[in-house]
């Protein structure tokens, strides 16, 4: 029954968002908004929707290791797992805008919540900061995309209002019940293994809350919409912590305990997941099949660390040596000889 409920709550969990994005981006593409920014707004908010459900409910039972963990791990599944997907099915182009400013925003709100998080809590005050700038950084953006009359891919405009709306009252309502079965299942699940919720939370909370992200980045790379597939990974992203993190924080009882684990190799990862995305992003302003292959095999080798720290494995030093002296550099070598590459392609002169 444990299992059904966890399934069955994923389930509504996808559902829920699909028509809450649906819904949602009609209106917005109503109001004349650029694709890129409703990929980066609407669409990161609605498939953001789980994360937000799952974090404010587990921290309302008492159970912060799966709120954290939950936006802790989505944030890198986003990025390793989704993008990887989504560049192996085609080349994704990535905007000169997620470049200069969506990217560097998405690390300094990773730097901003690490260093929120040092201390062992987010407190009310905090989570409001970080709630705050979400609703800055959205309000920019819309009147960023207003004022440039960016173009893209076509976004089905609103005919019926009161459907729309309907569409988005409906996608809430499964939302929370979708949340309350995932939440009190992996909870169970967790129990019985000997697992810590934390790990339930950087794994399969974070994996099944991050489906909506995976149907939309995944069929926007299918249909050629790439502004769509690459913003919504980055949007969700910056949502996920400013605005789940921030009202996680805000209604959770003296504020959100963030466990040592987290603060020690969870927040560091995820950090480092966002800082590869800048050099990446900038060559070619593209993500090319084999840099996704190398996000995909990083999400696998991360996954495995987990799975081997949680188990107390015995390969788990040898794991971790063959990451950090021989994996680790040979990917930060070959970033750097593609950016010289691209270096010496824009400047010829310089270069020679």
């Amino acid at each position: 029954m444990t299992y059904i409920l966890l399934i069955a709550g994923l389930a509504l969990l996808v559902l829920g968002a699909d028509l809450l994005v649906k819904g949602a981006s009609r209106i917005a593409a109503g109001f004349g908004i650029s694709p890129l920014i409703i990929g980066l707004t609407v669409v990161a908010l609605g498939t953001s929707a789980p994360e937000t459900a799952i974090s404010v409910g587990s921290a309302l039972s008492g159970k912060a290791d799966i709120a954290v963990g939950n936006v802790l791990g989505s944030n890198i599944f986003n990025v390793l797992f989704i993008l990887g997907v989504s560049a192996l099915i085609t080349p994704l182009l990535v905007s000169k805008q997620l470049v200069r400013l969506d990217v560097p925003v998405m690390i300094a709100v990773s730097i901003l919540a690490l260093a929120l998080s040092i201390d062992g809590r987010i407190s009310f005050i905090e989570g409001a900061v970080l709630f705050g700038c979400i609703l800055a950084y959205m309000a920019f953006l819309i009147r960023l995309s207003r004022r440039s009359g960016e173009a893209g891919e076509a976004i089905e405009k609103s005919a019926h209002w009161a459907f729309d709306v309907g569409l988005i009252g409906v996608g809430l309502a499964l939302l929370i019940l979708g949340s309350r079965w995932l939440v009190s299942s992996a909870t169970a699940i967790a129990a019985a293994m000997g697992v810590s919720e934390l790990i339930i939370g950087l794994t399969i909370v974070a994996a099944g809350t991050s489906l909506p992200e995976v149907a939309t980045s995944v069929i926007a790379a299918i249909r050629g919409q790439r502004d769509i597939a690459v913003g919504n990974v980055v949007g969700s992203n910056i949502f996920n912590i400013l605005a789940v993190l921030g009202l996680t924080a805000m209604v959770a009882p003296g504020g959100l305990p963030v466990s040592e684990a987290a603060i020690n190799f969870d927040y560091p990862v995820m950090l480092a997941v966002a800082v590869a995305c800048l050099p990446i992003f900038f060559s070619g302003y593209s993500i090319a099949r084999w840099e996704g292959g190398l996000f995909l095999g990083y999400y696998v080798a991360y996954t495995t660390f987990l799975i081997l720290a949680a188990a107390e494995h015995d390969t788990l030093t040898g794991f971790s040596n063959s990451m950090l002296y021989f994996i680790m550099p040979l990917t930060i070598i070959t970033v750097l000889v593609v950016l010289f590459r691209e270096y010496s392609a824009r400047h010829p002169r310089r270069a020679g």
